[in-house]
């Protein structure tokens, strides 16, 4: 529990300050073309690091850097931190080269909708080229952050993202005058994001011992492994930022404004993901390694049951509230300067389709550790590809339902298909995990989980009775929507808690060792 709240506290801080980045955003660029051009600059770089940073990677470097952390010497832990460094460095940069060159074939492939030649596609292109090298620095520093986190250091990985959002808050409000199109400065923002994050990292390596000079390994058995792990795990533990890309390739053939639209939606949702989904899983991976190295399979099943236990406590509510306050949500957050009514209206629609794929984002978050764990990349890349591809139907199937409809805001089905495929793929995890015999939801988390249920259907009543509608919300200024927005979440958070505890959920609940010894399955 500490180790999840230390990491939950840095990732709330990065979190708040991304909430100011994108009020930045709205509030001086809108959604429309411009913003459309930067969002993809920045969504093909930052998605490949999702599959580096926060998927592949660390889902394959972590429990085989446990490994030798528990059963090798201190010099094989760091003659493979070197060769790591130095192989996967070469890779990305030699990455990161060919996609700044070949930039117009990478804009052509992941936005194909927008006009070639126009100039939404050419500031596209200009600014993926000053995008595309921060994914050699950020890969850099999920290598830091897994050494990092192996030695159960969470706090410096945590706070480092903070970087990234004070950079394009900077860029924003002061790097635009100096560029004849001002959004140009954003991509600038994010290629001096990178360089500082790495920075930042390297003094707690020193202090570990392990700022080691990169050495070149493709042959190096622990090199090989890992990236044997990695190239399943590219597809098995990023599903839900594929699904995203897809989106953001059948948005950039919808009106302009999908894009964005879908963004700040996504955003909203991330929050909550980032916060608690993501801070749970961080602090899952080297524990379950861990674990999974010394052979301890009851103290591995406890390990996952905490997680399902609290992730979901923190998902059920917080998708209930995202669902019913999305509009007074937007509108307390960017619904000021270019960001319009309208862009308010079709971004509320994103939300709430959006907001009904969180517990499956969470539970995924909190389930692939127990595979990865077990150096086990091939089950989840199986599950992924069926989700994958389910998400390519649902996006066909719903977005082409409503535009034969002629209805104004068929990016939604974009945002619907990916909840659908994120839930699906939660419950295959679910079931595959417990036909391995590797993790069966014990009877108190079941009963947990159902009494969160109830909580959220009383927390949900009460959040309907006491909210304004939405032209009430737009008739407010700014501090009276601030005002009013944390009164009716306070109050959903208190009858939220309340009713936990009436119902007989208890704060011990929630640790770990929660029924040591007493756990029955479920």
């Amino acid at each position: 529990m500490r180790s999840g709240s230390i990491v939950s506290g840095m990732t709330m801080i990065s979190r708040v300050l991304g909430f100011v980045r994108d009020q930045v955003f709205a509030i001086f660029l809108g959604a429309g073309p411009m913003t459309d051009a930067f969002f993809v600059a920045f969504k093909i770089p930052n998605f490949l690091r999702r599959l580096f940073a926060e998927g592949a990677f660390a889902q394959a470097f972590v429990p085989v850097f446990t490994e030798y952390k528990e059963t090798r010497s201190r010099q094989d832990m760091i003659d493979l931190a070197a060769r790591v460094s130095g192989t996967l460095g070469l890779i990305l940069l030699l990455i990161a080269i060919a996609g700044s060159l070949f930039a117009p074939q990478v804009v052509s492939l992941f936005a194909p909708g927008f006009e070639s030649g126009g100039e939404r596609q050419q500031l596209t292109i200009q600014m993926l080229r000053i995008t595309f090298p921060y994914l050699f620095f950020i890969s850099l520093v999920a290598y830091a952050a897994g050494i990092l986190n192996s030695f159960q250091r969470f706090a410096v990985p945590a706070l480092t993202p903070v970087f990234l959002n004070i950079s394009l808050i900077t860029a924003a409000l002061w790097g635009t005058q100096f560029f004849d199109e001002s959004i140009i400065a954003l991509a600038w923002g994010v290629f001096a994001a990178g360089v500082i994050q790495l920075l930042f990292q390297i003094p707690s390596l020193h202090r570990l011992g392990l700022l080691v000079l990169p050495r070149w390994g493709w042959r190096d058995s622990g090199v090989n492994k890992i990236l044997r792990l990695m190239l399943p795990a590219i597809v098995g533990s990023s599903v839900a930022q594929i699904n995203l890309l897809l989106d953001t390739i059948i948005a950039s053939f919808l009106v302009a404004g999908s894009v964005s639209w879908l963004y700040y939606a996504d955003r909203l949702v991330e929050f909550p993901l980032g916060v608690f989904g993501i801070a749970i899983a961080t602090v899952l991976l080297p524990r379950l390694s861990s674990i999974h190295a010394q052979e301890q399979q009851d103290e591995f099943t406890r390990t996952l049951d905490w997680g399902l236990r609290l992730g979901m406590l923190i998902a059920l509510p917080c998708a209930a509230g995202l669902f019913l306050l999305a509009s007074q949500i937007l509108t307390t957050l960017f619904g000021y300067g270019e960001f319009s009514a309208e862009d308010i209206q079709m971004s509320t629609y994103s939300l709430c389709a959006y907001s009904l794929a969180l517990p499956g984002f969470i539970v995924i978050k909190i389930l692939a550790p127990g595979f990865f764990a077990r150096q086990n990349t091939k089950t989840p890349v199986r599950i992924g590809i069926i989700a994958m591809i389910s998400n390519m139907v649902y996006n066909v199937v719903l977005v082409g339902s409503m535009l034969a409809l002629a209805l104004p805001a068929a990016h939604t089905g974009l945002a619907l298909a990916t909840a659908l495929s994120a839930n699906q793929q939660a419950f295959m995890l679910y079931r595959q995990l417990r036909l391995e015999d590797a993790y069966h939801c014990s009877q108190s988390t079941a009963g947990i989980i159902g009494r969160a249920v109830v909580a959220t259907v009383v927390m949900t009543i009460t959040i309907a009775m006491i909210t304004p509608d939405t032209s009430h919300w737009l008739a407010m200024q700014a501090i009276q929507r601030a005002i009013q927005l944390i009164g009716i979440i306070s109050v959903a958070v208190t009858v939220y808690c309340c009713t936990l505890a009436a119902l007989g959920v208890r704060p011990n609940d929630l640790t770990v060792n929660h029924h040591r010894g007493k756990a029955r399955t479920h």
